[in-house]
C-alpha cells in the first residue's frame, strides 16, 4: 500500500521533483539566485548614486536612445514567453515542442545580446568609454553584467538542447531545463528594473 501510494505522488510531482537529489539541485539554485539579487541590487544602488555625475561625460538623457532599448525589452520579454512555453511542453513530456521553443528562446536572446552589443560599441565610438565619467562606470558594469548573464544563459539553453536531443526527457534533463528557466525569467525581471529605473528615469529626468 504504501508503494503504492508513493507511486502516486511520483505521478503526481513533476519529473525534476520525483528524485531527492534533484529537488536538492533546484534548491541550490534558489540560493544562487537569492546571491545574484544581492549583486544587482548593490549595482542598482552604486548606478542611483553615480547618476548623475557625468563630469565631461554625456548625461543620460544625451546617451540613451528608447527605440533600440524598446526593441531589446520585447526581445527579452517575448523571449520569457517562450520559455513558459518550453516548459509547458516539458509538463507534457513533449521533446520536439520543448527543444524548439527552446530554440526560438535562444534566437531570442542572440538578437537581445547582439543589440545590446551594438549599443555599447555605438556609445563607445560616440561618447568614450567607461572611465569618461562615475556615471557611464556604473552605467556599463550594471548593464553590462545583465548581458554576460543573458550570454551565459544562451551558451547554457544551447547545452541543453544537446543534451535533450541526445538523452532525451529524463529527470536530470528536467531539472536543468527547470532551473534555466527560473534563471531566464529572472533575468527578465532584472531588465525591466534596469529598463525603468537606468533608461526611463534617464530620458525623464
Amino acid at each position: 500500500m504504501t508503494t503504492r501510494t508513493n507511486s502516486l505522488q511520483e505521478a503526481r510531482l513533476p519529473l525534476e521533483f520525483q528524485e531527492s537529489h534533484e529537488t536538492l539541485s533546484i534548491l541550490g539554485f534558489w540560493l544562487f539566485l537569492a546571491s545574484d539579487v544581492v549583486l544587482f541590487s548593490s549595482l542598482f544602488a552604486v548606478y542611483a548614486v553615480y547618476q548623475g555625475r557625468v563630469a565631461a561625460g554625456p548625461t543620460p538623457l544625451q546617451l540613451f536612445s528608447l527605440g533600440p532599448v524598446l526593441t531589446e525589452t520585447i526581445l527579452l520579454l517575448t523571449s520569457s514567453f517562450t520559455c513558459g512555453l518550453a516548459i509547458f511542453m516539458m509538463r507534457r513530456g513533449r521533446t520536439r515542442p520543448l527543444v524548439a521553443w527552446l530554440v526560438v528562446t535562444l534566437l531570442l536572446g542572440l538578437g537581445f545580446v547582439g543589440m545590446e552589443v551594438h549599443e555599447f560599441v555605438t556609445d563607445v565610438a560616440v561618447w568614450g568609454t567607461w572611465h569618461q565619467s562615475a556615471f557611464l562606470s556604473a552605467f556599463f558594469t550594471l548593464v553590462g553584467t545583465h548581458g554576460l548573464h543573458v550570454s551565459f544563459g544562451i551558451l547554457w539553453v544551447a547545452a541543453l538542447v544537446v543534451q535533450l536531443l541526445r538523452y532525451g526527457l529524463t529527470p536530470t534533463t528536467a531539472r536543468k531545463v527547470y532551473t534555466f528557466s527560473l534563471y531566464w525569467h529572472f533575468l527578465d525581471i532584472i531588465w525591466v528594473f534596469i529598463f525603468t529605473a537606468v533608461y526611463l528615469s534617464g530620458k525623464i529626468t
